[in-house]
């Protein structure tokens, strides 16, 4: 009978050990939510830019890299259709909780020199409706799109994380080749320290679009309008995020880190750059929420 009670003893520890043991490791663990967006890209002549992604990879430090296994790809998105704050979800992923610095974006790009390449999961299309252009990116065929920003997965919580592809900084026309390549310029943004800037734009000359380009405060410099030097991405380079004017004749600046930042105000006829107009400086985002900013054009200095 001892024995008896003694082996219901034991049983009943072993699996409470064993309980306490998967909730432990449950504790150690959090969600990241993942989303992907874009910035307008000035090249009149595109309507188009698709990526197809295989596969999404995060590394710890000290660790290697790793697959999201919970991500199902492959899965194709015109990134033109993501911006002025939409996103597209690319899923919910279970990681050990702590500090991210980087993801990799797996995407399915034909190997970089590859004469001809059919059917790529990476391409252009433009509005004169000629042939589609396939995107390339160097090296990336083996190591992918990375992305830079630092992001903390709670203990059994949950941080939400954007990816900005930035298709302006990212999409260049190889000059004489006449070839398309990706350089990666992905930021990552977490969505609840995240605030935008917005507002009207009036006195437009006929015939112009407005371009904003927003700095982090004291960063621009008059160099950033040069004419960009052969296959090197576009003017302002250094511009964390920009917009175009729409036909409502406003723009909309989102997912920017809480600081303060100067806007380079310019003008633009059919995607060519014109001249800057003028720069309002100061403009301070907060967290969740939303700067109005006007911007009036007779009195930009």
């Amino acid at each position: 009978m001892k024995k008896i009670i003694s082996l219901i003893v034991l049983t009943v520890f072993a699996a409470f050990v064993f309980v306490s043991c998967e909730d432990e490791n449950d504790a150690t663990k959090g969600t990241l939510t993942l989303s992907i967006t874009d910035a307008p890209i000035d090249m009149s002549t595109v309507s188009a830019v698709y990526l197809t992604i295989n596969e999404i990879q995060y590394n710890k430090s000290g660790q290697n890299w790793m697959t999201f296994e919970g991500f199902e790809g492959p899965q194709k998105f015109n990134i033109l259709e993501l911006t002025r704050g939409e996103s597209a979800l690319l899923g919910s992923f279970e990681l050990e909780a702590g500090t991210y610095t980087q993801l990799r974006f797996m995407l399915d790009v034909p190997e970089f020199g590859t004469p001809n390449p059919t059917n790529p999961g990476c391409y252009i299309e433009f509005n004169d409706g000629t042939e589609q252009q396939p995107l390339f990116v160097p090296s990336g065929h083996e190591t992918g799109w990375k992305g830079i920003g630092a992001f903390k997965v709670p203990a059994n919580g949950e941080v939400a994380v954007t990816a900005d592809f930035d298709a302006r900084k990212s999409v260049m026309e190889q000059g004489a080749n006449d070839f398309y390549i990706l350089k990666p310029t992905i930021r990552l943004i977490v969505d609840n320290q995240a605030g935008q800037i917005a507002g009207g734009i009036t006195n437009i000359p006929d015939g112009n679009d407005i371009v904003v380009y927003a700095y982090e405060d004291g960063m621009y410099t008059e160099s950033e309008a040069d004419e960009p030097a052969a296959d090197t991405i576009a003017h302002f380079p250094n511009a964390v995020t920009s917009d175009i004017s729409c036909e409502e004749e406003n723009y909309h600046l989102a997912y920017l880190a809480p600081m303060t930042y100067d806007l380079i105000i310019t003008s633009a006829i059919e995607g060519e750059f014109q001249e800057v107009l003028g720069i309002v400086e100061d403009v301070v985002v907060e967290s969740r929420k939303t700067t109005n900013q006007p911007i009036d054009l007779s009195s930009l200095k």
